[in-house]
């Protein structure tokens, strides 16, 4: 997800590095003609969705990069999509200023959701797929009734656009991200704030939550990843090494790693247990916009923007140490 500049007509690409570096032969997919501002894997770890300035969501045969569909409604860049913790539905987020609702399985588009006033960059799914959230330009996040696409609640409270939206592990919390240089933390059925989190000393891009809810990653313009804890709001670690500003985050499924990926063009690899960085992967010639690590925690897929936006399929297992 995040900015990236006008672009031209592009190439899609997934890419597997060999073991150790050996050379690949990337194979070549003919795909979206814009940055790639999310990427997002099915539960079942079948299928990569991702979404790009290009207006467009595709999904793709996660093992053979084969493209099954294109979903086509939304009217302008298409910021964000996620599955729903079951499988059966996808969402995604647009500067069209709409959330929209799919079958994930037959790429239907099953309801539009409007009430934002400026372009939407983040949606999240809550654990039980009752609600799903929406962090928009427009400074609020919407909680949304899944199954009736009806708006169930505003939280106000940023002073900024809000980009980026994660719920705990146990549905309990909902956490915003926003260039107010704050993180809020809200009673997710309340719809009360329960802390704000501070210490950046630039934009939020991107947060994430620990599979065990025990931690809570963010990235930021000023070039740092923090580790905080969302029970006390304390700081763990913060994670320094990034030349620019750092436009996704996440956490591999056993929690023993965190991704982030930069606009220097890098990905960092890290241990958030003691903030020491594992790795760096370098290959992609311009920002990553975006990571997601598959289900199984063996493939970590970065989607990425500039004039040749990329997606690669990275093999956790065959890079070595």
């Amino acid at each position: 997800m995040n900015q990236a500049c006008q672009l031209g007509t592009l190439t899609l690409m997934v890419l597997v590095p060999a073991l150790r570096g050996a050379d690949a032969e990337p194979r070549k997919l003919k795909g979206h003609q814009g940055s790639v501002l999310a990427v997002a894997f099915s539960p079942d770890g079948k299928v990569l969705a991702s979404c790009s300035r290009d207006k467009t969501i595709k999904l793709w045969d996660a093992a053979t990069g084969e493209l099954k569909r294109t979903l086509t409604d939304h009217t302008a860049d298409v910021y964000d999509v996620t599955f729903s913790p079951k499988g059966d539905l996808l969402a995604s987020a647009s500067k069209d200023k709409t959330v929209k609702l799919w079958d994930a399985q037959t790429g239907k588009l099953i309801r539009t959701l409007e009430g934002h006033t400026d372009i939407v960059r983040s949606v999240a799914f809550a654990p039980d797929q009752r609600t799903l959230a929406s962090a928009s330009v427009d400074q609020t996040v919407r909680l949304w009734d899944v199954q009736t696409g009806k708006g169930k609640q505003t939280l106000e409270g940023h002073t900024k656009r809000v980009k980026s939206i994660a719920y705990a592990p146990d549905g309990n919390t909902l956490a915003s991200a926003s260039s107010d240089q704050t993180i809020r933390l809200w009673d997710a059925r309340s719809g009360k704030v329960i802390r704000v989190l501070q210490g950046h000393t630039g934009d939020l891009e991107c947060i994430a939550f620990s599979p065990d809810g025990t931690q809570l990653a963010s990235s930021s313009h000023d070039t740092t990843v923090r580790l905080w804890d969302p029970a006390t709001g304390k700081v763990r670690h913060t994670l320094e090494g990034h030349r620019a500003e750092v436009d996704s985050v996440t956490f591999s499924p056993d929690g023993k790693t965190v991704a982030s990926g930069c606009k220097d063009t890098s990905i960092k690899l890290w241990d958030p247990q003691t903030g020491e960085l594992l790795r760096t992967l370098t290959g992609p010639k311009n920002r990553l916009e975006s990571l997601a690590f598959s289900p199984d925690g063996k493939t970590l897929a970065s989607g990425s923007g500039g004039p040749e936006a990329l997606i690669w399929l990275w093999e956790i297992e065959k890079l070595g140490k």
